[in-house]
């Protein structure tokens, strides 16, 4: 860092987006202590996970992983949250840049060709002004070295948010939601879906659904973190 930053970072210094602790001059985004101590999954390295049991018998899936695990109050849920509604694209850039680079240690996600985010419906886009899985698969992209399609799967209309609602809840507020806009530009693909947070796993599978449409798809998943354990 230059005398010049030196002198930035003295009026705007950086914080950890996990802790909210000064960040060195080497760190970006989280610091050293929070990379190290984060709860991560390692789920990549299992094919038998639990994020990948759970479409076991509702989609048809060929793999699934997850970064961290999340819980209630937890320095990951105050990255995604921070990330959702305060305007930190930059965290889900960074974790996808991390997770990118443990991912393409393993066989069954390098043949992965295209990344293709969960969708926000336009309004909500609109609102937010990003799509907080679209900036988790660009920096997925910058590790893998594979393009990202955010605009072939759509949400078609709006739903109501899923916090507080039950498992079948949860899938009846998504069923039917997603479609494909040019399925040709997918037939015949390895895709990676990609989502901030897993839980029931009911949006990730409604997508699926839409995706499995395309002749010759095959579908894998990743996201930021999971509640499943």
């Amino acid at each position: 860092m230059n005398p010049f930053q030196d002198l930035i970072s003295l009026f705007y210094p950086r914080y950890c987006a996990a802790c909210g602790n000064s960040l060195w001059k080497h760190e970006e985004v989280i610091c050293t202590w929070c990379d190290f101590h984060l709860p991560r999954t390692n789920f990549h390295l299992d094919p038998e996970n639990p994020v990948n049991r759970l479409f076991w018998g509702r989609v048809k899936i060929e793999n699934a992983a997850a970064f961290y695990f999340f819980h209630k109050g937890s320095r990951v849920q105050h990255l995604i949250h921070d990330l959702k509604y305060r305007g930190r694209k930059d965290i889900g850039n960074y974790l996808g840049r991390r997770f990118g680079f443990y991912l393409n240690q393993i066989p069954a996600f390098r043949s992965v060709e295209l990344l293709v985010p969960v969708p926000l419906h336009k309004t909500k886009l609109m609102v937010r002004g990003y799509n907080q899985s679209e900036q988790f698969a660009l920096g997925l992209r910058t590790s893998m070295k594979i393009p990202v399609d955010a605009r072939n799967l759509i949400r078609t209309r709006s739903s109501e948010t899923q916090t507080r609602k039950s498992r079948f809840g949860r899938w009846e507020n998504v069923s039917g939601l997603f479609a494909v806009t040019a399925p040709e530009r997918l037939t015949g693909k390895h895709i990676l879906l990609v989502d901030d947070v897993i839980t029931t796993g009911a949006t990730l599978e409604a997508c699926a659904g839409a995706l499995n449409e395309v002749p010759g798809v095959r579908i894998s998943v990743a996201a930021i973190a999971t509640s499943l354990i």
